[in-house]
């Protein structure tokens, strides 16, 4: 009876194998650049335009990031970044925008379970594992530099 089990579950594999869609991995790759390129020409815009303002490169080092966090939520509350993300899969992940988005839906999703319960508690369940090991390495990082420096 095993072996039979163990037979039907190969031929079951094999079939879903044949059928299973082809992922288009030159074409997902070039949409991740383009769009994550996108989102980083937009960043650097907000950059030198802040900096023919006059702001300084300090303030400018400050304003960037809080921006494109901003624009990243905001696009994510009118439903704008899910379809962007859904065209430009992982290039919508890695500039600061998609940590934006990591936090805000999330906390969309379950508002309806109540603010302390709801969004409070399941904010953070996409994005804190990535603010535990990145405060975490930075430390580490951070002795190992301090040790080095000492030598």
């Amino acid at each position: 009876m095993v072996k039979n089990e163990k037979l039907i579950k190969k031929k079951y594999e094999d079939m879903a194998k044949q059928v299973e869609p082809k992922p288009k991995i030159a074409q997902n790759c070039a949409k991740a650049f383009f769009v994550g390129g996108a989102i980083c020409t937009v960043g650097q815009f907000i950059n030198n335009y802040a900096l023919k303002l006059g702001f300084s490169e300090e303030q400018v080092i400050i304003m960037v990031p809080i921006i494109m966090i901003f624009l990243g939520a905001l696009l994510t509350g009118i439903g704008i970044y899910d379809k962007i993300a859904q065209f430009g899969g992982a290039g919508t992940v890695v500039p600061i925008t998609g940590f934006s988005n990591a936090i805000v839906s999330p906390a969309i999703e379950f508002k309806k379970e109540g603010f302390i319960f709801g969004v409070a508690s399941k904010m953070f369940t996409i994005a804190g594992p990535v603010l535990v090991y990145g405060i975490g390495s930075s430390v580490i990082i951070g002795i190992v530099y301090y040790i080095s420096s000492l030598f």
